[in-house]
């Protein structure tokens, strides 16, 4: 006996599906050879559907703890947002916008207080106007659409639905025999799936997600998420056969991208339309799907720390992932040393100074912070299986990740250490012990950070409300721990006042780094300052040559 199309059914898709998927993932990964041939669509593919099928049981257990149950627009809403949560790759991602377009559809169609609407006859044209949403809703979210995939499959899946004037599981089951038919056809819409000999492996992935769909609704197994049905994997004659393909990764198509980047956003739509027009020009296979102000991306690029940055401008972006292709685009540099540090640096002294210590300094030019780009060459540059990476700017702390996350994939070990100012960095650098664990080194130094009060003179450019009152444009600013604690008029006089409020607190040690407009006393006037009224704390000075700030200090 058919079922209704409800909650119920919705959940017993999701475990019927997951079943199929699971049993189908090696054959679907041994055919991917579009867009890039890594082997893991259908491993993609099981994990995102695995995350929405946890989402949709953690909504029936929330209605179960209300003593309430689920509607229609829940269970759809919860497998939807659960695929977009959880999207794994390009395949992943199409999956998520496949099951929002639908949830667009039946959620309108469905209460959430337990009474679905969306029954009998109207059961079965919701399910048409859903499979059409889902299939359009992927053209609109792909940068450029590719005739031969899982789009195109998807299409043909919704076209035959619509001629289908039975139930809700007679449409299901026509969207599935006009997926399968259309599977077959793949191999010569796109060149590189003829030259295989395979199918689409994404659109062998929806033949398995429709049949699950349409087991579902036909009451061909009990309806319940983990019932076990018959066992019955993709036919051959649906194209699935992997004989004619054995090496997947021998049949894509050469010279891609080296890196695969996606995460999750949570934005306007107006900075996800700009993001897209950005991620489009810096490599393909762009997806971006979502809505209401959380957005799945994923793209493939040559520069992902560019492709994070983006993120960045655009929003909040976090479960950031970043996968090298093997054999694809750029090779990476050999590992020679264990361990090595790199630093961002704001002068040339400094620079020297980190050079001298046995690090690759990375010099900020004014008013022109670095890109993860070059921070992640100055980790290829490094030559080392280990790197500590300082990015001695509480500005800089994404570029660093995302920077530390490229690396990483080309197999370098990075830990970041949290250092906001450059003496933070210069107490960092005093502990790094290379023949260390790279954790404990990774402790030590970030202690050492940590326990290194900063602050730094600057010159007000106009007037404006601070912490310490309002400065007027020409004054002398002291900014302990990034805030402005200090206003005053003359330079040394100011760093004296800074440099008691500081030492009030206790310390053993001052560091004073001059900038590059410093006057020439100012180092031995604030030397003898610090003999005279804070005895037992010893001083060091360094030529700094920054022209961001006069005077930079650190306290240990």
């Amino acid at each position: 006996m058919p079922y209704p199309l409800d909650a119920a059914a919705v959940r017993s898709w999701c475990g019927l599906a997951l079943e199929a998927l699971g049993r189908e993932r090696e054959r679907i990964d041994a055919i991917n050879v579009y867009p890039v041939a890594d082997g893991d669509t259908g491993t993609n593919l099981y994990l995102t559907l695995e995350s929405a099928a946890r989402a949709v049981e953690a909504a029936f257990d929330g209605h179960a703890s209300a003593g309430t149950a689920p509607g229609l627009a829940d269970a759809i809403g919860a497998m939807a947002h659960g695929a977009l949560i959880g999207a794994r790759g390009n395949s992943g991602t199409i999956l998520a916008q496949l099951l929002r377009g639908m949830t667009d559809v039946l959620a309108a169609g469905g209460g959430t207080d337990g009474t679905d609407t969306a029954t009998g006859d109207r059961s079965a044209e919701a399910l048409r106007r859903a499979l059409r949403r889902a299939a359009a809703s992927t053209y609109e979210a792909v940068a450029h659409p590719v005739e031969g995939t899982v789009l195109t499959v998807a299409t043909a899946a919704a076209e035959r639905a619509a001629g289908e004037a039975g139930d809700a599981a007679a449409v299901a089951r026509a969207a599935h025999e006009g997926a399968r038919t259309a599977l077959q056809e793949t191999p010569g819409q796109l060149a590189v799936l003829g030259r295989a000999g395979v199918v689409d492996a994404g659109g062998c992935g929806l033949v398995a997600l429709l049949g699950a769909l349409a087991d579902a609704l036909s009451g061909e197994v009990t309806a319940t998420p983990v019932a076990v049905r018959a066992d019955a994997p993709l036919p051959e004659a649906a194209g699935c056969d992997v004989a004619a393909h054995t090496a997947a990764d021998a049949c894509g198509e050469p010279g891609g991208p080296a890196f695969e980047v996606i995460y999750l956003l949570e934005a306007s739509d107006e900075a996800v339309a700009r993001l897209r027009t950005r991620l489009d020009g810096l490599g393909d296979s762009l997806v971006v799907v979502g809505g209401d102000g959380l957005w799945h991306v994923h793209v493939h690029v040559d520069d992902a720390g560019a492709a994070v940055e983006a993120g960045i401008e655009a929003g909040r972006p976090y479960r950031i992932r970043i996968t090298h292709f093997g054999g694809a685009g750029r090779t990476k540099e050999p590992a020679l040393a264990a361990r090595a540090v790199v630093a961002v640096v704001p002068g040339a002294g400094l620079a020297d100074l980190c050079t001298g210590a046995g690090a690759t300094a990375v010099t900020v030019r004014p008013g022109e912070p670095p890109a993860s780009g070059e921070l992640v060459q100055a980790i290829r540059q490094a030559h080392a299986r280990e790197v500590m990476l300082l990015p001695n700017d509480p500005e800089l702390r994404h570029t660093a990740a995302a920077a530390a996350e490229q690396a990483r994939t080309e197999g370098v070990r990075v830990a970041v250490i949290p250092t906001r100012a450059a003496v933070q960095g210069i107490a960092a650098l005093a502990v790094h012990e290379p023949d260390r664990s790279f954790d404990e080194d990774a402790v030590a130094m970030t202690s050492a950070a940590g326990a290194t009060r900063y602050a730094e003179l600057a010159l007000a450019e106009r007037q404006s409300w601070t912490m310490a009152g309002v400065c007027q444009a020409g004054d002398v600013l002291g900014l302990i721990d990034g805030d402005v604690a200090v206003i005053g008029s003359d330079l040394t006089v100011t760093a004296m006042t800074v440099l008691d409020r500081m030492l009030s607190a206790g310390g053993e040690m001052v560091t004073l780094v001059l900038g590059a407009g410093a006057p020439a006393a100012l180092a031995e006037r604030l030397e003898r300052h610090v003999r005279e009224r804070h005895l037992a704390v010893d001083t060091v000075v360094y030529d700094g040559g920054q022209r961001t700030a006069p005077l930079l200090i650190g306290v240990e």
